[in-house]
């Protein structure tokens, strides 16, 4: 019994999750219901006037639907298989890996926002101005209100994060990238992509209507979906960095061996820091020693380091002919 005890106090979990993650699952599904009226707004807008421009942007909001969509399934399986021991670092990369997902659908969206672009502005098409603009207008009234839920509530905490953690001159993008919830950062950039699309069409109506500037249409596409393949780029390094553990912080794995080396006469042979939820990284490290110490001192050694959520530590006693010489045998 008291043996069953030992091993249960010492067997731990694996859920890495975010601090706000069943928030960000809320504000999500709240972003997807939004979107999906507006889309639904614009096909039906863009079927009942003809207006071309209208309906491409109402297929264009449902992909976006799909992508958050996606985000939000994100959220809830990670949630629901948080205590899946076939996870064996948990559930945490589930919302990188679809965030690298929308990344690509955003630019495959760019890339098709491109090529019509280039269509119309070879074979112009006929817009009805006046309707589309009020759609537009209206849909952009949506994707604001979605980015104000979506990006404030990520933003403002990163930048805190930021603010409390950063010390010296540790690289500011590489030190706060861990804190970054990458499935909410997808959403708040399609979000933004959508009313990027809608203020660039809401300019090239206006120039249609106003100065008879029918090209401003198709050339605001084409700098729009340059904008997006920008933005896509940047997701999709991001999230790519999570999901093939690339060395989480150059700076925090530097420190981490000089805490280690700076006591007794430890070698750090070996060192892994990688990322495996938002804000939690896992640590393992092998070193070499004369003086071998159980994991909870080099555990300690490193407690104010933040964000450490799973640490593992190889101890390797330094035995070889040398090191007996120069160490005197105990009886």
């Amino acid at each position: 019994m008291h043996h069953d005890a030992a091993l249960e106090k010492l067997t731990h979990d694996h859920v890495f999750a975010g601090q706000r993650e069943a928030e960000s699952e809320r504000r999500t599904w709240y972003v997807v219901a939004l979107t999906a009226v507006t889309m639904v707004a614009e096909i039906a807008g863009g079927w009942w006037t003809g207006s071309m421009a209208l309906l491409a942007d109402g297929w264009h909001m449902g992909s976006h639907v799909a992508a958050l969509g996606l985000a939000g399934f994100a959220y809830h399986f990670a949630r629901t298989h948080a205590d899946d021991r076939r996870f064996s670092m948990g559930t945490g990369k589930v919302g990188s890996l679809t965030a690298f997902g929308s990344a690509l659908l955003l630019g495959v969206i760019a890339l098709l926002m491109a090529w019509e672009s280039a269509v119309r502005l070879a074979s112009p098409v006929t817009i009805d101005y006046s309707a589309a603009i009020i759609v537009t207008v209206i849909g952009l009234a949506v994707n604001i209100a979605s980015a104000f839920m979506l990006g404030g509530h990520d933003h403002h905490h990163h930048d805190h994060d930021a603010a409390h953690d950063h010390h010296g001159d540790h690289d500011h993008h590489d030190h706060g990238d861990h804190h970054h919830d990458h499935n909410l950062r997808a959403a708040y950039v399609h979000v933004l992509t959508d009313a990027l699309t809608s203020v660039l069409a809401l300019a090239a109506l206006l120039g249609g209507l106003w100065l008879g500037l029918a090209w401003l249409d198709p050339v605001m596409g084409i700098i729009g979906a340059v904008v997006i393949l920008w933005w896509a780029a940047g997701l999709m390094r991001q999230s790519a960095r999570v999901l093939l553990d690339m060395e989480a912080n150059p700076a925090t794995a530097s420190a981490i061996r000089q805490r280690i080396e700076a006591d007794a006469d430890n070698r750090v042979v070996d060192l892994h820091l990688w990322q495996v939820g938002t804000g939690h990284l896992a640590l393992i490290v092998s070193l070499a020693t004369h003086n071998p110490r159980p994991p909870g001192h080099y555990r300690a050694l490193l407690g104010d380091i933040a964000n450490l959520s799973h640490c593992t530590f190889e101890i390797i006693p330094c035995d070889d002919r040398r090191c007996a010489a120069e160490t005197p045998a105990h009886a």
